[in-house]
């Protein structure tokens, strides 16, 4: 259904990405790119973001939810890079969870899309296919999903398959309104055969 999904978050290079991913959580991609053009204009590197006062860069960055602890985030993993890192990115999944407002999800995501690394970032969209699907149990935790996802997925097909669940969950398999009744997956889906049930 879409074999060519992929990361959608605007970015130029690893740096953007990260800054942009941080951006995206509990916000929607779609969001993050009508800011961060104007963003990426302004500051390029991690020194431009402690150039600033914090309500500046807060000002800048307004319109995305949680943005005031964002701002702080940023300003944080900013100074990280530069003192740890030489205002690089690292490449490696322990130096970027350590990284303020990094997580699992974030970490994944820059090491899947800027780094090339095989990587499974479950966010909203993943976790809620994975369980309508039956791969994992409604209970499982986002960590329980990731290492279930990992180990039932194909390394060398981790990022791609990332990338189509998020499109199926965004695109076809939504939250609210899945279009259950045109999915080629019907037939395979838990939850899908109930709502139609319940339709019926």
């Amino acid at each position: 259904m879409f074999p060519n999904a992929e990361c959608e978050l605007t970015h130029s290079n690893e740096f953007e990405l990260l800054v942009a991913v941080v951006l995206s959580a509990q916000a929607t991609d779609a969001l993050v790119n009508k800011v961060t053009p104007g963003l990426f204009a302004k500051y390029k590197a991690p020194e431009d973001y402690l150039a600033v006062s914090l309500e500046e860069l807060q000002h800048d960055i307004k319109r995305i939810g949680l943005y005031r602890n964002k701002a702080k985030n940023i300003r944080k993993l900013s100074a990280d890079l530069i003192e740890k890192h030489d205002g690089h990115v690292p490449s490696n999944y322990t130096d970027l969870v350590n990284l303020a407002g990094v997580g699992r999800k974030t970490a994944n995501v820059v090491m899947s899309v800027a780094f090339g690394e095989p990587a499974i970032a479950v966010d909203t969209h993943v976790e809620r296919v994975s369980k309508r699907l039956g791969i994992c149990r409604w209970k499982d935790s986002v960590l329980e999903v990731e290492k279930t996802l990992m180990r039932k997925v194909p390394k060398e097909e981790w990022s791609d398959t990332h990338h189509r669940m998020i499109f199926f969950g965004r695109y076809h398999c939504k939250a609210k309104n899945p279009n259950c009744p045109e999915c080629p997956l019907l037939e395979i889906c838990r939850e899908g055969q109930k709502r139609m049930k319940k339709r019926g």
